[in-house]
């Protein structure tokens, strides 16, 4: 009986699990507090008030109250994030532990996962694009097995990058320049975003290279931001902020990561 009507069972069986991932949507989406963003065909992103996920982990929390939950007693700090209207390049620096790196990664989740059919956790009044190709270099993937340094593995990474990205791309660059001597990875992290800027590609891109702001600053549909850091506190607030470029503060999160008190005086 069973041999007989496989085919059935097979179509009964696709459609079940067709709407169980369709409630398994909904569920998600109420459990955080998803929503549905708007689509445009001009090619611009603004995320509103847009949140990590996997930062929003007190389902509890959520549950009970329909709200964001808090993380470590602290709420999850929204970013506002654009690019595609008056600019196309975007250059994030400030302090490390600040939210650079959490910055790009939200932008890229919520833009897979509107690209994908899922609502997202920004507000409803966000707009995507539908991108082309999602392009990201975050992390260090260097391999002893490969014989690649932490340099070579992002510049391989980037290389592969620069072959397919488009101006209906996003792409998305962890710590350009870095892993190399300063002055050489600045010279060629500037042509990196120029090539970029030229092709019109969305990009984001964090770093704690001067010149790289300088980029930003004098040219024409690229802008600086940073991530927020309280100097009464000595903490990120883990606020983006637009338009203004960010301090590495490394002297002052030595000192709070262990650094001699004498060694940061020299």
């Amino acid at each position: 009986t069973v041999r007989r009507n496989a085919f059935a069972i097979e179509q009964t069986a696709a459609v079940m699990a067709y709407f169980d991932f369709l409630h398994a949507k909904a569920r998600c989406a109420q459990a955080f507090g998803m929503q549905i963003p708007m689509l445009n065909t001009r090619g611009t992103l603004h995320l509103r008030q847009a949140r990590h996920p996997l930062l929003m982990t007190n389902f509890e929390h959520l549950r009970r109250t329909g709200t964001l939950g808090p993380v470590d007693g602290s709420p999850v700090v929204p970013i506002d994030a654009r690019l595609g209207d008056d600019f196309d390049v975007l250059v994030i620096t400030g302090p490390n532990t600040g939210g650079k790196t959490v910055a790009l990664k939200t932008v890229g989740l919520l833009s897979l996962m509107v690209q994908s059919g899922l609502p997202v956790t920004a507000r409803g009044t966000s707009e995507f694009p539908i991108f082309d190709g999602i392009y990201a270099d975050i992390g260090d993937e260097q391999s002893i097995e490969q014989s690649l340094s932490t340099f070579s593995s992002h510049i391989t990474h980037i290389a592969q990058i620069l072959h397919s990205a488009t101006e209906r791309s996003l792409v998305l660059l962890d710590e350009l320049g870095a892993g190399t001597d300063p002055e050489e990875g600045a010279a060629l992290g500037r042509a990196i975003l120029e090539e970029l800027h030229r092709r019109r590609c969305r990009t984001m891109a964090t770093t704690h290279l001067g010149s790289l702001k300088e980029f930003a600053y004098s040219t024409r549909r690229a802008q600086n931001a940073s991530v927020e850091f309280d100097v009464a506190t000595l903490r990120p607030t883990y606020r983006l902020l637009t338009g203004v470029p960010g301090a590495s503060s490394a002297l002052i999160i030595a000192g709070r990561c262990g650094i001699p008190a004498h060694i940061l005086d020299r």
